[in-house]
Formats: C-alpha cells, sequence, structure tokens
C-alpha cells in the first residue's frame, strides 16, 4: 500500500476493540507483558488501557492481529509485531473497572527496535512530524535527552520532608517492595527520595503520602547517596504533579 494512500486516513481513529500484548523492557534486566484490547487505532498508532505506567517517549512492543489494510509490513501473517512511541500517557479509572489503570497513546514506528534501543531500553525516543517512503514513521534521538520531555528545572524544589510510601512492581505487575520513607527534596515534576531498596534507573515506582492524599507514578532517573552515605534516587513524575508550590 502507498504512503500517500495511508496518510490520508492519518486523522481515521477506527474503534477496532482488537486484542494486543503489550511488552516493556524497563531496564536491561527488567521487563514485562500485559494484555489488553486496543480502544482505537490507525495505520501510524493506536490507544490502549495498561495496568502498568509507562512515560513519553519509551519503545513499546505490540502484537495485535490487526487488518491487513491497516498495515506496512507483515501482509500475510497472523499477528501484526511493531514497535511504538509512546505519545502519552493519562491516569484513568474505567466506569467497568475500580483500579486506575493508564491509557496510553503510540506512534508505530517500525519492525525493529533502533541499536540504541538494545544497548539502552531507557532511551527515550521522539516521533518525525510525517511518515517515511515506505509509509512509517521514523524515530530520532534527542541530543539532550531529558530536554523534550520534562521542564522540571522551571519548577522549585522544596527541601522538606514529606512522608511517603513507595513501592515497586514485578512483572506481573503486583507490588514487589513497599517501603516508608522521606523525600530530600520535592518539586511539582519530580522529587529526590531516600531509599534502601535497589531501584535501578529507568524503573518505575509508585508513591502515595496521607499527608497530601495523593499517589503518583514516577520513573527513576539517577541514583546517588546523600548526607553521611545514605543512598537515594532522583525521580520525575510521569503521570501528574505533586501540588507543593
Amino acid at each position: 500500500m502507498k504512503a500517500h494512500g495511508k496518510s490520508e486516513r492519518i486523522r481515521e481513529r477506527l474503534e477496532l476493540k482488537l486484542p494486543a500484548r503489550v511488552y516493556c523492557r524497563e531496564t536491561p534486566d527488567f521487563e514485562w507483558s500485559e494484555v489488553t484490547r486496543l480502544l482505537d487505532v490507525t495505520p501510524f498508532g493506536a490507544a490502549f488501557r495498561i495496568k502498568r505506567p509507562t512515560e513519553r517517549g519509551r519503545l513499546l512492543h505490540i502484537t495485535v492481529p490487526l487488518p491487513r489494510q491497516l498495515r506496512v509490513f507483515d501482509f500475510v501473517e497472523d499477528q501484526y509485531k511493531v514497535w511504538a512511541v509512546v505519545r502519552h500517557v493519562r491516569p484513568t479509572t474505567p466506569a467497568e473497572e475500580k483500579t486506575q489503570r493508564f491509557e496510553v497513546g503510540v506512534a508505530f514506528v517500525g519492525k525493529h527496535p533502533p541499536e540504541s534501543y538494545l544497548q539502552d531500553p531507557t532511551r527515550r525516543y521522539l516521533v518525525s512530524t510525517g511518515p517515511s517512503q515506505e509509509g512509517m514513521l521514523t524515530i530520532m534521538e534527542p541530543e539532550e535527552p531529558s530536554a523534550p520531555f520534562t521542564n522540571d528545572r522551571t519548577h522549585t524544589r522544596h527541601h522538606i520532608p514529606v512522608a511517603l510510601s513507595l513501592e515497586t512492581f514485578s512483572e506481573a505487575g503486583a507490588v514487589a517492595h513497599n517501603e516508608s520513607t522521606v523525600t530530600e527534596n520535592i518539586s511539582r515534576r519530580g522529587a529526590t527520595v531516600f531509599t534502601g531498596l535497589d531501584i535501578p534507573v529507568g524503573r518505575f515506582v509508585r508513591l502515595t503520602s496521607p499527608e497530601y492524599n495523593l499517589m503518583v507514578h514516577a520513573v527513576v532517573r539517577a541514583r546517588s547517596h546523600g548526607p553521611g552515605g545514605m543512598p537515594r534516587i532522583h525521580l520525575e513524575f510521569v503521570d501528574r504533579e505533586w501540588p507543593v508550590d
């Protein structure tokens, strides 16, 4: 199918509730997959809900029995297996469910991931504004990895201790570890948290604060040691802001 034919349908979202398997490699040593259903789809991307947090710019692998008219490759295969970049993430609680989910919109970017992803799955990518000659959106790596995705530098860091619960997830999505801890500093977009847990850069965690009556998901951006050699992690919130200003 020609690329220009596909471009005419780029905004036509088809509400096909197809079953899909979503695979994520958060770090070189941690991965998970989840079965869900699409909310809508185009030749260039799809939307779905998952129970695991993710973030804009991350690569996911999608396996779905997509109609051949919507494919760019593998027209005779039963399953369409395509890599996709996360374009947006929104926390939501569907009416038919009681637990929080994440509504994710992705852009399809190819049959194979870039070499840089194989070396470092925590990398984030930007999507081109239009399709390539093959009819597929292309991706590129930003010169400064964090610059296009966060404006945390514009938010004041408050050096105040906020008591909270820090949770990590298992491959199955259940809570793997739970620790009561405190922040060293916090802003609307991120925080530095003391922890005795060994949480690698790139992993997602959940923070719950009784004081603020708030739950937020975050990704580990860095690890360091504070006063007295106490280990700490530097977090960026991925689904909402913290009301501290």
